[in-house]
């Protein structure tokens, strides 16, 4: 009775409010208005719009006000950093909170690398939401670090922080009512189920969606989008560092199909983060294409809080949470204060909040287990004239099959650096085993040495491409030696790398030291030829048997659209 009677007395003027932002443009996102008004927090929350008085009162000087931004779908081991260093980077960039998918740790570590990452999210400026993995390993044709059943998860269903189940890559499981996957979707059947499926189609998708999958992240044309929208999918349009389809999808964002898109980033690393942003990149960009500021919001915000069913985030509003984003323009979505549950967490860029002191760090054991290598475990014997040949395509993750001649030297064939052809190798790193993939790939630009990483979606087991057999083994061994990270390897000698001791994905430096090191083992590899955008991040994906068309993992070649594995000779 006490709280109400206090509530009643800021709103009708009596007392006083703890804080009061006054002289601001508050953008309302039930509304689709702008309009002037002080905003009234206590306790954390919001009591009143209008016109008050504060015990501590901000002028705000005509600034714009909205709600927090909602990453809707990220996978934070791709920032290569803990989940407190990501706070850092993103929360002064008005991000206040993420709806995260741990299904890279989740990989190697099983419910320990959940469990990690549920601890880590403590006492941080930052609401981190949890969509539990579904695709532990991602799919039977490679080899993952945990297998993570329905059983498994089942204690964490209806924790506060566990939103529902996370993208579900495997829709062949689905169409075929695969019992595992069945009985992971009914245990969550009474939350959110994400959805993972790149290209599909027609009767399929039907199917799919009729299983309760109700959203897409993998879109890359409007009229795949529009097909999933028609269907009941809410669509994240993604910005990540290597897959980006805001442009290609944005006209989907029109009418009343704009209520069912929202923003995600997916995997973003360091350089994208503090050189481009996070969400507020996404609403740079898309009103720079002509998206409706309010409507960019609305995407950035209310859209994603309602498909979550997170009833008290996502707008400025009586007894909403006060996670209050101050910006400058609505062009360039400069953020001048961040306000999380009504305290102030950052300023002009900078993050003001400190930690309580029981905060502590989380450790994890070791995760780089291979096999004793040799270079002629790389050796590709030849077997016909024809090789079939992972083919990258510019700043996307899915990649093309082709068909070549291949080079042979002493009945081995070789990469042909000419044709820009070398040579790719997935080394197992979970158990020990003798399991290594080889196959050929075109499109990195490489002229000699090698490059490796720890990171290889989705089970995360080694993958190296190279020029020859000596540094492609060179390179795997030293990501041995730092239990995980990237390696440049040159004539036999180490010239770049970058330590990921934490399940081989994530370091413990602060992202500014992480990002320096990744500049500086990505000029390491663009001395060597390599030319796309993000070198690491495109290698990573190819490991990936659930983005078409072609792919490599421990077991070998896999043709993702028939999801079997086939021969390297054609």
């Amino acid at each position: 009775m006490a709280e109400c009677d206090r509530l009643m007395a800021i709103i009708n003027g009596v007392r006083p409010a703890p804080l009061v932002l006054k002289n601001g443009r508050v953008i309302n996102v039930l509304s689709s208005e702008v309009y002037e008004s002080d905003i009234a927090v206590d306790a954390g929350r919001i009591v009143a719009l209008g016109s008050f008085r504060g015990e501590e009162e901000v002028d705000l000087e005509g600034r714009y006000i909205c709600p927090g931004f909602i990453d809707s779908h990220v996978h934070i081991e791709s920032s290569m950093v803990t989940i407190p260093e990501f706070a850092r980077a993103v929360v002064p960039r008005g991000t206040t909170s993420v709806v995260i998918d741990p299904h890279e740790i989740a990989n190697v570590m099983g419910l320990d690398g959940i469990k990690y990452m549920l601890k880590s999210s403590k006492y941080l400026p930052l609401n981190v939401y949890m969509m539990l993995s579904s695709c532990v390993p991602a799919s039977h044709l490679e080899t993952s670090g945990s297998e993570l059943r329905a059983l498994d998860l089942f204690p964490y269903v209806d924790q506060e922080w566990i939103l529902g189940l996370g993208e579900v890559m495997n829709y062949p499981g689905v169409l075929n009512c695969d019992p595992e996957v069945m009985d992971k979707i009914k245990l969550f059947h009474h939350k959110r189920i994400d959805g993972h499926a790149p290209g599909l189609t027609g009767p399929a998708l039907n199917g799919y969606v009729a299983m309760g999958i109700k959203s897409d992240h993998e879109c890359t044309t409007v009229d795949e989008a529009r097909e999933k929208l028609r269907l009941g999918m809410t669509i994240m349009i993604r910005e990540g560092a290597t897959a980006k389809n805001l442009a290609d999808l944005l006209p989907a964002a029109s009418g009343s199909g704009m209520n069912y898109c929202v923003f995600c980033t997916d995997d973003r690393n360091p350089v994208s983060l503090l050189d481009e942003g996070h969400v507020d990149f996404c609403l740079k960009k898309a009103v720079g294409l002509g998206l409706d500021p309010i409507d960019a919001i609305k995407m950035a915000t209310i859209n994603a809080a309602h498909y979550f069913g997170l009833r008290d985030l996502g707008a400025l509003a009586p007894g909403y949470q006060a996670d209050i984003v101050v910006l400058d323009d609505l062009e360039d979505f400069r953020v001048s204060r961040v306000y999380k549950s009504g305290e102030l967490v950052a300023a002009d860029g900078d993050l003001v909040y400190s930690p309580p002191a029981e905060h502590r760090r989380e450790v994890l054991r070791g995760s780089i287990n291979i096999q004793w290598l040799k270079e002629e475990y790389f050796r590709i014997p030849a077997r016909g004239s024809k090789c079939r040949v992972i083919e990258l395509v510019p700043d996307q993750i899915i990649t093309r099959s082709a068909t070549v001649e291949p080079a042979v030297r002493d009945g081995n064939v070789v990469a042909d650096v000419s044709r820009d052809l070398i040579k790719l190798a997935v080394v197992e790193r979970h158990l020990g085993s003798s399991n290594l993939g080889l196959a050929l790939v075109r499109g990195f630009g490489l002229k000699r040495g090698a490059f490796a990483a720890s990171v290889a979606h989705d089970s995360h087991n080694i993958i190296v491409a190279g020029t020859n057999d000596a540094d492609m083994m060179e390179a795997v061994v030293k990501i041995r030696k730092f239990q995980g990270g990237f390696t440049v390897v040159a004539d036999g000698k180490l010239v770049g790398s970058l330590a990921l001791p934490i399940a081989g994905l994530m370091s413990e430096k602060p992202m500014t030291e992480v990002r320096r090191d990744l500049e500086e083992i990505t000029a390491a590899v663009r001395e060597l030829g390599v030319t796309p955008a993000e070198p690491f991040m495109a290698l990573s994906f190819l490991a990936l048997p659930v983005i078409p068309e072609l792919k490599l993992t421990d077991k070998g070649l896999v043709d993702v659209n028939r999801f079997d594995f086939v021969d390297l000779f054609v």
